[in-house]
């Protein structure tokens, strides 16, 4: 079902949903004057932890950055457990903080203490530009939203409004670069998930006005085409067949014309080469070539990437490739694999209540309508991986600019405001 249809369905029935309401609390007043108290300190948080590099591959950044959390989570009485990977996976882990309960709707709350910036980047530093705008390396990605998760919770614990309640906080260790297998990298979150009701991730917002309901997985791709090595002079007769750089032409042209065109999928060949020759280099995402035009290609490579909005259209989508693949010139052969990364999330009735809830909850602090994010604009995230199991709801962390470049911002005066929301939020779940 189409998200603009999902939506009319949940906003027909939304009035009648529990805990829906435009109107403020005498407690949700009280929330909202603890989150102004405490936000000199939550951007104050902000800069401390963005100070520490964390890029993915720096795993004592990571560790150091998620001992920082750690502490501030036990302060506000969440019991936490570092949970270390293996060390061939090479990367540091995950910060899980947890409190026990039975009462209301049973949240995980999803952030992820790595950046794309690692040890030997230039960009390094915390740096106000004026009263609003600093640049901040990961401080929009995400480690802003980190600090909602943080100071929304601080707010409710230190208004007593945490008692008998279940919250799970998964930040990961390795988000911008997924360990592999994600069997193991992703264990710990699919079995927070399972005891869980919701999902709230802090990635990246884009605007007081939208919310994700929807993420396309992403999966990789490789096509390896083999042809007859010969004279050029030959190309084309029975005995030499097409070549290599042919055949692979053919298949990139066949899924341009006959795979693309449904909605949400999308699939890009990023690397491409064709020679006698061709060496390619994962670990370095580079490639050697030899080949000379008076010799048909003998061998032809191309990597890529696949985004879908469902294992459905996943599948597939693989399965028109592979047929694709199949069907080769004279005197070649071809083969397709492909790895999976990102699951799909896709936009549910129970993702769409959740929506409805934002809703009313931005109605209510008046800042406006939430709708639907297009799922076509975002990239992929570790909700995702829990999708399967919980209603989901993300793009609730800070707002921001440039993100994974040296020009990465994050809006300080929009912590506060989105610090207030979450917190308004987390107290109607956990108490429907």
């Amino acid at each position: 079902m189409k998200i603009r249809n999902i939506l009319i369905l949940v906003m027909a029935s939304a009035l009648t949903l529990p805990g829906f309401s435009q109107k403020l609390s005498r407690t949700e007043k009280k929330i909202l004057a603890t989150v102004e108290k405490n936000n000199d300190e939550a951007i104050g948080f902000l800069e401390e932890v963005v100070n520490i590099n964390s890029g993915t591959l720096n795993a004592a950044g990571v560790r150091e950055v998620g001992k920082v959390f750690q502490n501030a989570f036990e302060e506000i009485g969440f019991g936490t457990r570092w949970i270390e990977m293996p060390p061939e996976m090479n990367r540091a882990g995950h910060l899980f903080a947890e409190k026990e309960g039975s009462k209301g709707k049973k949240l995980l709350l999803i952030g992820h203490l790595d950046t794309v910036f690692e040890e030997n980047s230039p960009f390094q530093r915390f740096e106000r530009i004026n009263d609003s705008t600093a640049h901040a390396p990961g401080g929009n990605d995400m480690k802003g939203g980190d600090v909602i998760i943080l100071y929304a919770l601080k707010a409710l614990q230190e208004q007593g409004l945490l008692k008998d309640a279940q919250i799970i906080v998964a930040f990961t260790g390795d988000e911008e670069s997924t360990g592999k297998p994600l069997e193991i990298s992703r264990k710990d979150l699919i079995e927070a998930a399972k005891r869980s009701d919701i999902a709230l991730g802090y990635e990246t917002s884009t605007g007081f006005n939208y919310a994700t309901v929807a993420r396309r997985g992403a999966s990789g791709w490789e096509v390896q085409v083999t042809g007859k090595r010969a004279h050029s002079s030959g190309v084309f007769s029975e005995r030499t067949g097409a070549g290599a750089i042919f055949e692979m032409s053919r298949i990139l042209n066949a899924f341009y014309e006959e795979v693309k065109g449904e909605e949400f999928l999308t699939f890009n060949p990023g690397i491409l080469m064709g020679g006698t020759f061709t060496e390619f280099d994962t670990m370095k995402s580079s490639g050697e070539v030899f080949g000379k035009t008076n010799v048909v290609a003998q061998t032809a490579y191309v990597r890529g990437g696949l985004r879908f909005i469902s294992e459905e259209q996943k599948e597939r989508t693989r399965e028109k490739m592979r047929s694709i693949v199949s069907e080769n010139l004279p005197q070649t052969s071809a083969e397709i694999s492909f790895t999976d990364s990102y699951p799909a999330m896709p936009p549910t009735e129970g993702n769409m209540r959740l929506l409805e809830e934002l809703n009313q909850v931005s109605k209510a602090l008046g800042q406006g309508e939430v709708l639907a994010y297009d799922p076509g604009r975002r990239g992929a995230a570790d909700t995702s991986f829990v999708a399967n199991y919980v209603d989901c709801l993300d793009g609730l962390g800070t707002m921001g600019s440039g993100a994974h470049t040296p020009e990465e911002t994050v809006n300080l005066n929009t912590i506060e405001a989105l610090t207030k929301r979450s917190a308004i939020l987390i107290y109607r779940l956990i108490n429907q």
